[in-house]
């Protein structure tokens, strides 16, 4: 039977919390609990007061997300803070956070499940970032317009193209989120095409001089895959759990 505490001990143990180095503000783990009941598990990006409101419309008793509530300098519990403080509380609404350990786990990571989604079932790791590595790798032989496709068939949504490298395609980097900005140092790795979520404009002009091809595929979009891996594996685990994921697209 299934109870917070087994659920949290579960995942903190897939996705070794306490080993991955992440922001400060990521706070990875359970962030908020409830009365230690679960039966039901909203599966979302961002734990915002939308979210929050369409998971007590769900009914469920635990929303995990990829980004969670405290990513800026502390706050006051006042206005929206105190709003989504209190629906959770008031619904026993538990919230569950994990940012980078589940963006490079081997199985459940958004990377992983991205490059499966695209149809590389065997990708190597790539990118080291504070002694772990950051993305997934690709070798493989795809035209940029079918990879272009693929990726917005995969995130089911538009993605965005720097065509700065070669037409065909040979070496693929993977990196979901915000990981345009690493522009330099990723090119560095001898990759012609990487595949992040967003980057700042001048990453653009930059990969265009360096030669790289990027698709930008959403921050948002690129992010969907692990919670819902981990949602999916916790219902495995547990017979007596439901999940559903609720979609709040930022475009971003």
């Amino acid at each position: 039977m299934a109870t917070l505490q087994k659920i949290v001990n579960s995942a903190n143990h897939w996705l070794n919390h306490a080993e991955v180095p992440d922001y400060s503000g990521a706070v990875n783990g359970l962030q908020l609990e409830n009365d230690g009941s679960v039966s039901k598990i909203v599966a979302a990006v961002d734990a915002c007061l939308p979210v929050i409101r369409k998971a007590v419309e769900e009914g469920a008793d635990l929303l995990v997300v990829h980004h969670g509530m405290f990513w800026n300098s502390a706050k006051p519990f006042t206005g929206s803070v105190y709003e989504k403080l209190k629906l959770a509380m008031d619904n026993n609404l538990a919230i569950y956070s994990s940012h980078i350990p589940l963006d490079v786990h081997p199985e459940l990571g958004n990377n992983v499940c991205l490059a499966e989604a695209l149809g590389f079932e065997e990708t190597e790791t790539f990118f080291p970032w504070k002694g772990i590595e950051l993305g997934r790798r690709k070798k493989t032989l795809i035209s940029r317009d079918e990879l272009l496709a693929k990726v917005s068939e995969a995130t089911g949504a538009p993605a965005h193209i720097c065509p700065g490298g070669p037409d065909e395609i040979k070496d693929i980097g993977i990196i979901t989120g915000g990981a345009g900005s690493e522009v330099f140092a990723i090119a560095e790795t001898g990759i012609d095409t990487f595949i992040t979520g967003e980057g700042p404009h001048w990453s653009y002009t930059a990969a265009e001089e360096l030669g790289l091809n990027i698709i930008y595929a959403g921050h948002y979009a690129t992010e969907t895959f692990g919670v819902k891996a981990l949602a999916r594996k916790w219902c495995e685990e547990y017979s007596d759990l439901d999940w559903v994921f609720v979609d709040h697209p930022t475009g971003l």
